[in-house]
C-alpha cells in the first residue's frame, strides 16, 4: 500500500515497504438461524465510531548511491515505456477527466 523511508545514518537509502489493514475485533458476534447457518454480525455500538489501522512493514531495501541512480533510470525507462503506445504515441497518464474537447 506504500513505503516510507529516507536517508540513513549509513547514507544509505532506506524503503520500507508496507501494507495497511483494518485491525480485526477482539471478538464477533453473530446471530445464528434456526437452520443452523450465520446470520448477521451484531455490532457492538461504542466500536463502531472507532476505526484502527494496522501498518506491517514487509520488505526493507537498503540502496547506496549507485544502486540508488541505477533503479531511478531503471524505473523512469519504464514509465516512458508505459507512457507511449507501440507507435510512439503518448497514452498514459490517461485523461481520468474524461474525453479532451
Amino acid at each position: 500500500h506504500g513505503v516510507w523511508g529516507g536517508i540513513n545514518p549509513q547514507g544509505e537509502i532506506e524503503l520500507n515497504f508496507y501494507e495497511e489493514s483494518d485491525s480485526l475485533p477482539q471478538w464477533s458476534e453473530c446471530l445464528v438461524a434456526p437452520d443452523g447457518s450465520l446470520g448477521p454480525e451484531m455490532m457492538d455500538e461504542e466500536n463502531l465510531e472507532v476505526r484502527e489501522v494496522v501498518r506491517r512493514i514487509n520488505t526493507r531495501v537498503l540502496l547506496n548511491y549507485n544502486t540508488a541512480r541505477a533503479v531511478l533510470e531503471w524505473l523512469e525507462d519504464r514509465v516512458a515505456a508505459l507512457e507511449m503506445d507501440e507507435s510512439g504515441m503518448a497514452v498514459y497518464p490517461r485523461n481520468i477527466t474524461g474525453p479532451e474537447q
